[in-house]
């Protein structure tokens, strides 16, 4: 049985999720207990920047007093209904999400994940309906290095064996190409080509931006050739890498907006297709469907998201904080970084193997009051909240700096 969690020291709390608790994970040993703006607090009172805004998903950082207060006032009231009836959340959510995208329409779902399956799905029912493809033959063009959830349909078109290991059969369907090549996409498009699905910025991956021309390229290549261009900007959109969605960064507009983290204020899990009618208005009664999707309560909040976004200071703080803070990350090329890439306040960052891993550089910044994460080996990923300040990200990169120092000191 456990002891009173007011009681509990970290080791106590991580010992209890490593013995009843899935191993899915690989967690720092830090055991978060609050937080505010861009800092977390854990449960011995040790305060931590927090680096990684859960992939996100807290880009108007922790207990935002907007997004709490639309929360509370909605629990008050009603929190589900389910799509079986309407609620009167719904309505000015859905209006708002497609104006603030420029589209028509929008579906929505809770998690990332399932919107990207529910794209899959409205693309597919498109191809067959509006384009023609004959039944059952629909292909769908993905990149190399993608990540756009874990459901066994999307696992199926992943590179990353950590991802695909012993989780097969897999659904076929789908063409994968070479992220950032034109060239290689246009050679892959045939007449069963019903979408082609990309992350504008690839953030699994360790936040790789492709060439300028890439994603122009690519809203072309669709139009001419009748194809659905799918942005999964789950990760990317509402703010973070400077501008609304990343495709706004090089003036593309997709058929197919993909969001979730960011648009449920840290608080609730939201995603959502927005599309225009001629693309989502495909779907008929009965055919998709979430209980959750369109909740009150996440309606609520994502309603709150987007009135946050629409007057753009959000996006324009993250792009005239994420120029020097790339800058300064830059700087650190030859100490022990080897790239730098990023968007806005969105950076990965490749360390000198030489150092150690990823894992290795996240440890020691932990203990330093820096909370970052690592992917593929030697890269580190960092995403503070939008309401980071400049301060709190100088102190940031100098942390780093100083670890960097560290591992390249020589040992006794």
């Amino acid at each position: 049985m456990s002891i009173t969690s007011a009681t509990m020291t970290s080791a106590d709390l991580i010992a209890e999720v490593d013995e009843h608790a899935a191993h899915n994970y690989h967690p720092l040993p830090v055991v978060v207990s609050s937080g505010e703006g861009a800092w977390v607090t854990d449960v011995e009172g040790r305060r931590y920047l927090d680096c990684l805004a859960a992939y996100s998903a807290v880009n108007f950082g922790h207990s935002n007093p907007v997004l709490l207060e639309a929360a509370r006032a909605q629990l008050d009231r009603i929190t589900l209904t389910s799509r079986a009836f309407h609620s009167d959340r719904l309505g000015p959510l859905v209006t708002e999400l497609a104006a603030l995208a420029g589209k028509d329409m929008v579906l929505p779902m809770n998690t990332g994940a399932e919107a990207v399956e529910s794209a899959i799905k409205v693309a597919r029912a498109w191809g067959y309906r509006v384009k023609g493809v004959p039944a059952g033959q629909a292909t769908i063009i993905v990149a190399g290095g993608n990540f756009h959830g874990r459901t066994t349909t999307i696992v199926s078109f992943s590179d990353d064996p950590q991802a695909r290991d012993d989780f097969g059969p897999f659904t076929p369907g789908f063409v994968r190409v070479p992220y950032g090549d034109a060239e290689a996409l246009a050679a892959a498009i045939d007449d069963t080509t019903v979408a082609v699905l990309l992350e504008p910025i690839q953030g699994e991956a360790g936040i790789v931006v492709p060439p300028e021309s890439y994603l122009p390229a690519v809203r072309e290549l669709c139009t001419e050739r009748n194809v659905l261009f799918i942005a999964d900007e789950i990760q990317s959109g509402l703010g973070r890498t400077g501008a609304t969605f990343a495709c706004d960064l090089v003036g593309v507009v997709p058929d197919m907006y993909l969001l979730g983290k960011a648009l449920g204020g840290g608080i609730v899990p939201v995603s959502a297709v927005v599309a225009d009618r001629s693309v989502l208005g495909v779907l008929r009664p009965g055919e998709h469907g979430s209980t959750f999707g369109g909740n009150p309560l996440a309606a609520a909040v994502g309603l709150a998201v987007v009135r946050m976004l629409a007057d753009g200071d959000h996006q324009r703080r993250a792009a005239e904080l994420g120029g020097p803070f790339l800058d300064s990350l830059r700087a650190l090329i030859g100490r022990g970084v080897v790239a730098v890439r990023g968007a806005g306040l969105w950076a990965g960052i490749d360390i000198d193997p030489a150092l150690g891993t990823g894992r290795e550089v996240c440890e020691r910044l932990m203990a330093r009051g820096v909370l970052a994460k690592d992917t593929h080996g030697s890269t580190i990923r960092l995403a503070p909240p939008l309401v980071v300040s400049a301060d709190d990200l100088e102190w940031a990169v100098a942390q780093l700096a100083a670890v960097l120092d560290e591992l390249r000191a020589p040992r006794p």
